[in-house]
């Protein structure tokens, strides 16, 4: 394999020295993340999917929860001190991140959002999340997801 093009995700960690894995696979489009996880090998419960939610306020927020797990709204947005948050149109997130849909990593947005990573996290020591293009997974230490991001742990999915 030639060379790897870095994303901004891959940058990002590479200023602050983070050691990551970068895992990139064959995917034509956009697939789930359980998709990407089967493809990669990566264990479902450590690959986590990044969501882009607008609070009450105006404001933005990244949510990092597990691919099999969907959001608790109500979890979230108290997680950030909102009332309510909703989902961001797929048509914004590109204007709002710098990423494109399957390829959104919580690394290396246009600007620095507040990010809450599920609590679930904490049960491993590195996680898998998106590279920042569709078909690159990056293998990384939870604590320095959590510093390069300035991100923190919440429970912020549904049971």
């Amino acid at each position: 394999m030639g060379k790897e093009a870095k994303t901004n995700a891959m940058r990002m960690l590479d200023r602050k020295k983070v050691k990551y894995e970068a895992i990139a696979y064959d995917c034509g489009e956009f697939i789930d993340g359980i998709h990407c996880a089967d493809i990669t090998g990566a264990p479902h419960d450590q690959s986590f999917k990044t969501l882009v939610m607008e609070g009450k306020s105006g404001g933005y927020y990244v949510f990092v929860v597990p691919i099999e797990k969907e959001v608790d709204r109500k979890a979230a947005a108290k997680s950030v001190g909102e009332k309510t948050v909703d989902m961001i149109h797929v048509k914004d997130l590109t204007k709002i991140t710098g990423y494109i849909r399957g390829g959104c990593s919580p690394l290396g947005m246009k600007k620095n959002y507040p990010v809450v990573f599920d609590q679930s996290a904490e049960n491993f020591d590195e996680i898998y999340v998106s590279g920042g293009r569709v078909g690159l997974t990056l293998k990384v230490p939870l604590k320095d997801l959590l510093d390069v991001t300035q991100g923190k742990l919440a429970p912020i999915t549904m049971e």
